[in-house]
């Protein structure tokens, strides 16, 4: 007997062998047809019962979620929707589903709204969208690995729990193991954390950059992929409070190097999904295009999902600096009719979502990297260049999407680093063995941050980012 996943039989000619397969039932017909499903396909096996020589109360338990095991033969479907079913020899019931309960869940045939699904993340996956879309996001996990495995990268695990700020914008949560009802306080009444568990104060981590810096100074070349954590009070489609990010470093590398790393990497990652989830993207796309018949006509895209994801495997990536991007924003027609919610004034304006999407949508329709950016805008690390106002900085826009990548080359100048945390108030005591990296044999080196929810984001054609993570943590909601 074959004992064998769904997505297996589905293509398989072994007709008339015998054949075990499990799974939840998404639709039992006529008393006759089941349509089972176990998740590793999209796509449902038809096993055709003999209702008459079925016990009665076995047939009243086979409803809507129920997980069962069937025994019988594969064979040659007659029907049109699929190659292959089976006939069913015998059934057994391995965990009921009430179908009164079932229709007040996502597992009832009417639609729900993403929102009401969100509210059941631990039933949500059963739907056929969402076991595309973390289907999608499974295989684009070992894309991510795999293409920096076969670039000889080493895979390096920086800490979740740090005492540093890479970003510099304090939107961190506090580690702690103090009582919080009975916190000790120092001589000047503030909160001694030096009698904390780590003897100061650590957070969650907002980027493995800095520690994975200082790896490539000893390997070369190194990756990080892990959660990463921002108590940003952000409500919108783009912002999560966990969410997992990909960091590349690589030492004696400038900031084009940087640039061609990231536009390869991500060729590559999206054509992996192209190759090996055909099925899960085939019904994204048609779902893609139903939800896009329903906006306005401006904001609709000029390409299905599948089109888009092909034509960015297919093309370069526009490169444009800040300043030329400024001037076409300044100049656009949203910008003089007042259309932008943060109009463009002048050069050193920090771009906001709508700027970017309009020069990758609307002007130049392709992903752009951005480059050279004012430094005032950018974080401390981030290498100056001689016109000391700009920093090599890069950031990668996509369609639908706008920033998904942010890089740059290090500053590896101790002295301009040193500089730079001074006039951010950054405390050099703290970050100490970064410093270090600059004093042992300090080199040109760059990095880049995808954050990989973004990434799924767009190859799904999902527009909510909680939609593309199994447990979305947002603020004021921690559920399950």
């Amino acid at each position: 007997m074959i004992k064998a996943k769904i997505a297996e039989l589905l293509k398989s000619n072994q007709f008339l062998q015998e054949v075990e397969v499990k799974g939840w039932v998404r639709s039992f017909r006529s008393n006759r047809f089941i349509a089972l499903n176990d998740g590793s396909t999209i796509n449902n096996i038809q096993c055709v019962i003999d209702f008459e020589k079925t016990n009665e109360d076995i047939l009243k338990r086979i409803t809507v979620g129920a997980a069962i095991k069937i025994t019988g033969t594969l064979k040659e479907s007659l029907g049109s929707q699929q190659s292959v079913e089976v006939e069913v020899k015998n059934v057994e019931i391995l965990g009921d589903a009430n179908p009164e309960e079932v229709k007040l869940t996502i597992l009832s045939p009417k639609r729900h709204t993403l929102e009401k699904l969100r509210e059941q993340a631990h039933l949500r996956i059963r739907t056929n969208t969402f076991g595309a879309v973390m289907r999608v996001r499974s295989k684009l996990s070992f894309a991510v690995h795999s293409y920096f495995q076969q670039n000889n990268f080493h895979y390096v695990n920086t800490p979740i729990i740090t005492g540093s700020d890479a970003e510099g914008a304090g939107e961190m949560f506090r580690v702690t193991a103090l009582d919080i009802n009975n916190t000790p306080k120092n001589e000047a009444g503030e909160i001694d954390f030096k009698k904390d568990f780590f003897g100061k104060e650590t957070n969650l981590t907002v980027s493995g950059q800095l520690e994975a810096e200082t790896y490539a100074m000893g390997l070369g070349q190194v990756y990080t992929f892990g959660p990463t954590f921002r108590a940003e009070n952000s409500n919108t489609s783009r912002h999560l409070a966990e969410f997992w990010m990909i960091e590349p470093e690589v030492a004696f590398t400038d900031l084009d190097g940087n640039m061609d790393l990231a536009e390869d990497f991500i060729k590559y990652v999206v054509k992996y999904a192209l190759d090996n989830c055909k099925d899960d993207l085939d019904f994204l796309a048609e779902r893609f295009q139903n939800e896009d018949k329903t906006k306005p006509e401006a904001e609709r895209s000029e390409m299905g999902l599948l089109e888009k994801l092909q034509f960015v495997t297919q093309n370069n990536f526009k490169r444009v600096s800040y300043t030329e991007a400024i001037d076409i924003l300044k100049n656009s027609k949203p910008n003089k009719k007042k259309k932008f919610q943060y109009p463009i004034d002048a050069w050193g304006a920090d771009l906001q979502s709508e700027h970017e999407r309009f020069l990758v949508e609307k002007h130049f329709k392709c992903p752009v990297i951005l480059f050279d950016y004012p430094a005032n805008i950018k974080a401390f690390y981030m290498r100056l260049n001689e016109d000391g106002k700009t920093v090599r900085a890069m950031d990668i826009l996509f369609p639908g999407i706008g920033e998904i990548v942010g890089g740059s080359q290090r500053e590896e100048r101790l002295e301009v680093l040193q500089k730079k945390m001074r006039a951010l108030d950054i405390d050099e005591k703290e970050l100490w063995w970064y410093l270090d990296t600059r004093r042992f044999g300090t080199c040109v080196h760059s990095g880049f941050g995808l954050g990989f929810e973004r990434l799924v984001q767009f190859v799904t054609g999902m527009t909510n980012i909680r939609d593309v993570i199994p447990f979305p943590r947002t603020p004021q909601n921690a559920e399950f």
